[in-house]
């Protein structure tokens, strides 16, 4: 059984009001991943997830990206111990 953690990360760049909170909802389901995401104030995209280290990272890979008109100027992110405290994923 592989070892979960905790990803959390804050994206910077054009990533509010195109979708991003959506799609990175469903590239996370799509992985079995848990968590949340949302905008925030500064227009930064913020999200907490847990999982499988090597989803996360194929998460953060493809957040890196985003979805179609998205424009990711660079991550904030660390790897945190596993805490399971995550039924699903929620977009706040």
């Amino acid at each position: 059984m592989k070892k979960n953690y905790r990803l959390h990360m804050i994206v910077h760049g054009e990533v509010q009001g195109v979708f991003y909170r959506a799609a990175t909802k469903e590239k996370a389901e799509q992985l079995g991943l848990t968590g949340w995401v949302r905008n925030n104030e500064d227009e930064t995209v913020e999200a907490v997830f847990e999982g499988p280290l090597n989803k996360l990272e194929e998460l953060l890979q493809w957040c890196h990206v985003g979805p179609e008109y998205a424009q990711v100027d660079f991550i904030e992110s660390d790897f945190q111990p596993y805490i399971g405290e995550f039924p699903s994923i929620t977009v706040y």
